[in-house]
């Protein structure tokens, strides 16, 4: 369905805005079905991120900076989402050893465990919304929105 019948558009609009539209309103679509995958584990898709950076790291703490670096949200408050998993016991967090001023995260087995069970619903999910696309336009998809985000 074309984006001015999605929004009821009666105006016509040039095609930079229909890029952006399709964009903000696909993002919604695929973010609202990822928090139901979500929902069942009480996390946020934010603090999802942090836990995959976390088990990334292979066993090794990560410190805030590098959580920060590696968001897909730059935006996010990283320490606010560090304690929820806190509290939730996904994640532990102490001072590194060697530099005071730094807190080391690491992902707990209970963290890792979460992350276990999500893992076929996120490929399901990921896989759902490339299913009308070949390998070859889903390749082209990602070129072009890396080049459309890179100017």
């Amino acid at each position: 369905m074309k984006i001015e019948d999605i929004l009821k558009s009666t105006v016509p609009m040039d095609n930079s805005k229909k890029i952006i539209l399709n964009v903000l309103y696909t993002q919604n679509i695929i973010t609202e079905n990822f928090n139901e995958i979500l929902k069942p584990h009480d996390i946020s898709g934010e603090q999802y991120n942090v836990l995959r950076i976390l088990r990334g790291q292979k066993g090794n703490p990560a410190n805030m900076w590098t959580i920060q670096e590696r968001m897909l949200a730059k935006t996010s408050n990283t320490t606010r989402l560090v304690d929820k998993l806190l509290l939730k016991e996904l994640v532990t967090r102490k001072v590194c050893p060697e530099n005071r001023r730094k807190i080391e995260v690491l992902i707990t087995p209970k963290g890792l465990g979460v992350l276990e069970e999500l893992d076929p619903k996120v490929i399901a999910h990921e896989q759902y919304f490339s299913k009308n696309l070949n390998l070859e336009e889903i390749d082209q998809l990602n070129h072009l929105l890396e080049k459309y985000r890179n100017q």
